[in-house]
């Protein structure tokens, strides 16, 4: 399966960054022009950006391939407020485009910069295996890049980023938010069915069976404490998320996969996400990788007409987290 130059993501989101920038007062968002004549949006870090912003940034993040939207749901009776995404292109969504898996590095010491990049830009500089596993490049004149970061990059960074693009820094846009802001929050909950694809790829599923995909989560509340935030966002996946999968092939694979994709599989399963990364020291290679996903897993299997199902939702972590 090849997605090479079907569909671009970093062209399908320049609608989007024009409804972000053109509402950027409406929705307390910073605009500003970088050291190399990059775009950077602050949408959290200066400025208290809005969870409308949030939900912005989080179909920028899917390459314009998906849906966000912001509603409510009985069932987390303290927490009704509820997120949900989807996407008739998930694959190519979430893991070309959503999924943070670039690192940004630069300098040392005290003055050193890390951020884990996410959004369009990803499939243009092509730095992740990830890429051919799934088959899929980008090609275009503009790009997209979206932190979870309290800064944006310093310009040594943003030239070599542009540069890795293919693309002018003029031609570059950084959108920023710390995990403890609004928007910040939002766009991290919004990856509740790109966590369920990245744990189906770890479970080597045929990601290409995978047709459309959709999730919802609660909103967490902010939280100022980076470590207290980081959890909330973590544990409205992983106690309180619910996706559907559409998948094609065999009815069993479908079977398999609602078995083995909840969080619940997972040995660390079981206490807020906060202890858990203070548990390991902040390391999170130490936490079982199987923890990332959602709560609740139903995969309809297309040829039969069959819904398989696993996991269930958790309102008492959930609580214990965002309480």
């Amino acid at each position: 399966m090849s997605h090479v130059s079907k569909l671009s993501v970093n062209g399908g989101v320049l609608p989007l960054i024009e409804t972000l920038t053109s509402r950027a007062a409406e929705l307390r968002v910073g605009l500003s022009t970088g050291p190399a004549g990059e775009t950077l949006i602050d949408a959290g870090a200066g400025v208290t950006g809005s969870l409308e912003a949030g939900r912005l940034i989080t179909e920028i993040c899917l390459g314009g391939l998906g849906q966000v939207t912001l509603g409510s749901s009985p069932y987390l009776p303290r927490w009704p407020f509820t997120l949900t995404t989807r996407s008739w292109q998930p694959v190519v969504a979430c893991l070309g485009s959503q999924y943070a898996g670039w690192q940004l590095t630069s300098g040392e010491g005290d003055s050193a910069y890390f951020a884990m990049g996410s959004g369009p830009a990803r499939a243009l500089a092509g730095k992740e295996t990830l890429f051919s596993d799934i088959a899929y490049a980008d090609e275009s004149d503009t790009a997209a890049l979206v932190l979870e970061s309290g800064s944006p990059p310093p310009e040594e960074l943003v030239r070599q980023i542009a540069a890795d693009c293919r693309v002018a820094p003029e031609a570059l846009t950084i959108i920023y938010a710390p995990t403890q802001s609004l928007a910040g929050s939002v766009q991290i909950v919004g990856r509740v069915v790109e966590v369920a694809l990245h744990k189906a790829h770890e479970l080597k599923f045929d990601l290409s069976r995978i047709v459309e995909g959709s999730g919802t989560a609660p909103l967490s509340p902010p939280h100022p404490d980076f470590i207290t935030a980081m959890g909330r966002t973590n544990d409205a996946v992983i106690y309180g998320g619910r996706i559907q999968l559409h998948v094609t092939g065999p009815a069993s694979d479908a079977r398999e996969l609602a078995e083995k994709l909840p969080s619940s599989t997972a040995n660390d399963y079981g206490t807020p996400f906060a202890e858990i990364f203070r548990r390991y020291e902040g390391d999170f290679y130490k936490i079982d990788p199987m923890l990332f996903s959602p709560a609740e897993v139903a995969v309809v299997a297309l040829e039969t007409g069959e819904t398989f199902r696993g996991g269930a939702v958790d309102p008492k972590l959930v609580d214990a987290s965002f309480g």
